[in-house]
């Protein structure tokens, strides 16, 4: 049995406390301090949409709030479920 929590794109989330993101020409670095990993956002709309999830009610929204194209929405949910599988943005709780 799994006990990695399902990426769900209607609640809300943030980028985790333990990475810090380094915003470049092409995206951004992103390392973890828990794994110490070093990762990359290709896009810099992928950032626009990492740094947005603390501003808004769920993934979908953030998404649109960076214009994410509705055609693109099916890659960067992938995106974003591969980032919250390897700790990058985790599920965040609602007062």
């Amino acid at each position: 049995m799994s006990t990695t929590p399902v990426f769900d794109p209607e609640r809300p989330y943030q980028r985790s406390p333990s990475v810090a993101l380094r915003e470049e020409s092409f995206g951004a670095l992103v390392y973890h301090f828990g794994t110490r990993k070093l990762s990359f956002l290709k896009t810099r709309l992928l950032v626009d949409v990492v740094v947005g999830l603390e501003s808004h009610d769920d993934v979908l929204s953030a998404m649109s709030a960076a214009g994410v194209p509705d055609a693109e929405s099916p890659a960067y949910l992938r995106a974003l479920a591969g980032l919250a599988s390897a700790g990058t943005i985790e599920p965040r709780e609602t007062p």
